[in-house]
């Protein structure tokens, strides 16, 4: 018999949020080096990783990412072909893909960096999640904080703070490194905390462009 499990609601997936203070409860994340700093950004080189991804058509960032970690949250509660119970982590990721949305609009991808323990192998997620995973070999990233919450109006804002901070830079050749994400905003927080809020933007960056190997 086909197991059933049930849609989690999205009001208590907010509740239980504002419990999962990233900072008290020691939330794991992707570990990564600083290859290079700056006073208003800096580049780090991160491991190869595996992070869930909720592909979004969605034209909001702040809305396709609101539903996209819904899908994600389900998964991380048992949704998944194991059942399996996936510990949160941070940060919660939204990249933006230009032109790949309906009429060529941007498309969001949420994704959720699985711990440490299923990195190698993935639970696989129920179909009607519409999950994937996304394996990213080691690369690096240019990342500028801001504080507040991350909405549509100021991820742009911040996007083109980073892109001028790193054309004044040894930087500025280092974007034109392939990647299929024009940026991506990392966010830490639960929405519930309101005083100290941590978010980042992030360029896939080339190391090489300035003078630092990858390893």
């Amino acid at each position: 018999m086909e197991r059933q499990h049930p849609a989690v609601p999205l009001l208590p997936v907010l509740l239980l949020l504002a419990l999962l203070s990233p900072a008290a409860r020691g939330s794991e994340s992707p570990q990564y080096a600083t290859v290079h700093a700056e006073s208003d950004f800096e580049v780090r080189h991160y491991r190869d990783t595996v992070w869930m991804s909720a592909p979004s058509d969605d034209t909001s960032f702040h809305v396709a990412t609101k539903l996209g970690f819904h899908r994600l949250f389900q998964y991380l509660m048992g949704a998944n072909l194991n059942s399996s119970r996936i510990r949160m982590t941070t940060p919660i990721l939204t990249s933006i893909v230009p032109g790949a949305g309906p009429l060529h609009s941007s498309a969001y991808f949420v994704r959720l960096y699985l711990p440490l323990e299923f990195q190698a192998s993935p639970p696989v997620p129920l179909p009607e999640l519409n999950l994937h995973p996304d394996r990213w070999p080691g690369h690096c990233v240019a990342v500028r904080s801001f504080s507040g919450y991350a909405r549509d109006h100021n991820v742009v804002e911040e996007a083109e703070k980073l892109a001028l901070s790193l054309s004044r830079s040894p930087w500025g050749n280092s974007t034109n490194h392939p990647s299929k994400n024009a940026y991506s905003i990392a966010q830490y927080n639960s929405p519930f905390r309101i005083v100290g809020r941590v978010n980042e933007v992030w360029f896939d960056v080339d190391c090489r462009s300035a003078g630092v190997e990858a390893y």
